[in-house]
């Protein structure tokens, strides 16, 4: 598994910072430290290769990194150097698996390119350079070349007026990447961009060089989505700081990995789109299929409004903003998360760009200098998002000014929190006619009383429709002002196909119109009935097909499409969005519930799964580099036992009265398995559960070395 050299082992070695190479080529991890080693003359660091699966294998091995670093580890630390990939992953994972606390204090991992990285690393490294001027070093490994190809006059052309000016013992890093999006950079893969850059120090900035518009704050989601960022556009970025290598590094990968914008985002690997037409302005538009007649139903607007008034204290103002904020963000999380538990990630990441609004600090420095100059928190809030409501609406690019709804939804929310206001909502059971909504109020829509919306303005890539459409709800948009005046409790036709709507239509029209929506469900119970009968190949092997829930109305409606079990429960989703964790009880109701819903199908418990990236308030974890790999899943179950003790109680306790199997999430070590295996058994044995009741186990895997070593794992595992 693991090919590793002392390459220089002398006396004085030790005293010197070690260097760990890790590829997933062997080959051209040695020929990579070969090259390096030529130019030290006598006395060199320790060196070791964690390379390959074999020497003919390409891969990655996280328990020979591991190794590898326990070989060159000294009093001076050791740098790490990867070549790409999960390369990085895995040594990452090699740290966290460090018996050694110490030890993972004692080594970094340089984000620098692996044959000119190395070289400065190791002949740093045998200067007697610290273990940050190795990984600086390393980091700035490529400045000389990209100076001796670089253009000055070209460069200085494209930088317009440039950032602002910075000591001249900060090195400037720079980069060209090109956006690939069909639609650009708009919130979500903006939100991204800003979440790459947190916590690096680094003071980073973005030029348009195909519009020449910039530079933009890089972490100002208003700033960077005025640069117009269409696809095709070329973006240059500029760093400076101790951390401005890892930053620039950060944004050319995040561009490589189309900002993280899956299939189901609408990234070039989705496939062919369908070609919509571009609406007339006075042509409703369908946005979301489906035929309807119903009643109007208009919003109850909140009755409470914030003062604008000029004020006396601004600190006081400053203090209600920070509240009004804080308030937002925490009703955004609980929608991100009821968005994720209903409708699916991917949609509930339209809140990531809502909350990286709520962090932008050019709006809200804009605001803190309106309250500084005697302008209520409300007042200064209100003009500082509406000056930039107007920059965005006034963008050339309609998916683009579309955002201005976002920044519009996210200033109101704030709004209504500093007056203390309820949401608006729907009069009654019908079709909701609104002039547009915020994405906010789509997640919260009950869909038993919404049966269609009608809005008077609007844009089929708003975040509220694409909501609407993931909801199921039909939706027209674009149906004018005039619609808005229609009286409550109006009969009206609508096809969310066509765009068609029809105010209190005649009997005829009434009669089509249902007849159509007959039909519609008539396909839908017929799917549904073929969607019951046995999963069966050609040859007559059934196929037992499971439904991933969060809640209840998902496993029922899995159950309804035909789910021959929950093959993943989310509990996580019982626990977020809320100020205390739920007790015992509950978490055995919800269970039983789900096992009900699903008509008495065995269901899989997956334990809860957060940490970093989903945190809990009444579970905080400390900010880490990168928390999908860190303090999560069981790991963090671990260290908080009388959390992951309490949750398997109430497993245990539904194992008496329905099938149910266990699984536990993100493991990393045997150990941690046989702990939990060991707490499972404890609480069966409390519960009184019979052999025959006693759920199997499983785990989830998703890390590679867990993969690569899955045989150590066999014999603790049921499925």
């Amino acid at each position: 598994m693991l090919a590793a050299a002392g390459a220089h082992t002398g006396g004085d070695a030790r005293d010197l910072v070690g260097i760990v190479v890790v590829s997933h080529s062997h080959r051209l991890a040695s020929a990579a430290l070969e090259l390096a080693q030529q130019m030290v003359h006598d006395q060199g660091p320790r060196t070791a290769v964690a390379a390959g699966l074999a020497d003919q294998t390409l891969g990655t091995d996280a328990t020979a990194i591991q190794a590898a670093i326990e070989q060159v580890d000294g009093p001076a630390g050791g740098v790490g150097l990867m070549d790409l990939g999960s390369a990085v992953l895995s040594a990452q994972l090699a740290l966290d698996l460090a018996d050694d606390p110490g030890q993972r204090e004692r080594v970094t991992l340089s984000p620098a390119p692996l044959v000119e990285g190395l070289v400065a690393a190791l002949v740093t490294a045998a200067g007697g350079g610290s273990r940050a001027q190795v990984a600086a070093e390393a980091a700035n490994a490529l400045a000389a070349k990209a100076a001796q190809l670089s253009d000055p006059d070209a460069e200085a052309q494209s930088l317009g007026s440039g950032p602002p000016e910075h000591p001249a013992s900060q090195e400037r890093h720079t980069a060209e990447l090109t956006v690939a999006l069909e639609h650009g950079l708009h919130a979500r893969p903006v939100a991204r961009l800003v979440g790459e850059l947190r916590g690096l120090d680094a003071t980073v900035s973005l030029v348009n060089l195909t519009t020449g518009t910039g530079p933009a704050t890089a972490t100002s989601p208003t700033q960077v989505a005025l640069l117009g960022a269409l696809r095709g556009h070329r973006l240059r970025v500029e760093a400076q700081g101790p951390d401005a290598a890892a930053a620039v590094h950060r944004l050319v990968a995040l561009a490589e990995r189309a900002f993280d914008e899956g299939p189901q985002l609408g990234a070039d690997c989705a496939g062919p789109q369908p070609v919509l037409p571009a609406p007339r302005p006075d042509q409703p538009v369908g946005a979301s299929p489906g035929i309807v007649v119903g009643p109007v139903r208009h919003l109850r607007a909140a009755t409470s409004s914030a003062p604008i008034a000029p004020v006396a204290d601004p600190a006081e103002e400053r203090d209600r903003l920070s509240a009004a904020l804080q308030s937002a963000r925490l009703q955004i999380t609980g929608l991100r998360a009821r968005t994720a538990r209903d409708v699916g990630e991917g949609d509930a990441r339209i809140f990531d760009a809502h909350l990286a609004l709520l962090g932008d600090p050019s709006l809200l420095d804009d605001a803190r200098r309106g309250i500084d100059e005697g302008v209520s928190a409300a007042g200064a809030w209100t003009t500082a998002f509406e000056r930039a409501e107007r920059q965005l609406a006034d963008l050339p690019d309609p998916y683009l000014r579309a955002r201005a709804a976002d920044l519009r939804a996210v200033g109101e929310q704030v709004l209504g929190a500093m007056a203390g206001g309820a949401e608006a909502v729907p009069s009654g059971v019908g079709v909701l006619v609104a002039e547009d909504l915020t994405p906010g109020q789509v997640a919260g829509l009950d869909t038993d009383t919404v049966q269609a919306i009608v809005l008077a303005q609007g844009s089929r890539t708003s975040h509220a429709v694409i909501l609407a459409r993931s909801r199921a709800i039909p939706l027209v948009l674009n149906a004018g002002g005039d619609v808005l005046a229609v009286p409550e409790g109006t009969l009206v036709a609508l096809d969310g196909d066509t765009g068609t709507v029809l105010i209190d239509p005649g009997a005829d029209v009434r009669a089509r119109c249902e007849q159509a929506a007959r039909a519609q469900r008539e396909d839908r119970r017929a799917a549904r009935a073929g969607a019951r009968t046995p999963a069966t190949t050609l040859d007559g092997q059934r196929i037992q097909v499971g439904c991933n829930v969060g809640s209840v109305a998902q496993a029922a409606a899995g159950a309804d499409q035909g789910a021959d079990a929950a093959g993943l429960v989310r509990t996580e989703l019982c626990f977020v969005g809320r100020e205390e964790e739920p007790d015992v009880e509950e978490q055995e109701a919800l269970y039983l519930a789900l096992a009900s819903a699903l008509g008495g199908r065995p269901i899989t418990l997956r334990t809860l799964d957060v940490g970093g990236d989903k945190p809990l308030r009444y579970l905080p974890v400390p900010p880490e580099q990168n928390p999908f790999l860190g303090l999560r899943g069981l790991r963090l179950g671990l260290a908080h036992e009388p959390v992951l003790r309490r949750q398997l109680t109430a497993i245990a306790r539904a194992a008496k009265r329905t099938p149910v199997k266990v699984m536990f999430p993100m493991v990393c070590a045997v150990g941690e398995l046989r702990r939990a295996r060991e707490l499972l058994s404890q609480a069966l044995r409390a519960e009184n559960v019979s052999t025959a009741q006693s759920p199997p186990v499983g785990i989830m895997v998703e890390v590679p070395a867990v993969a690569l070593k899955l045989h150590a794992f066999a014999g603790l595992l049921d499925f």
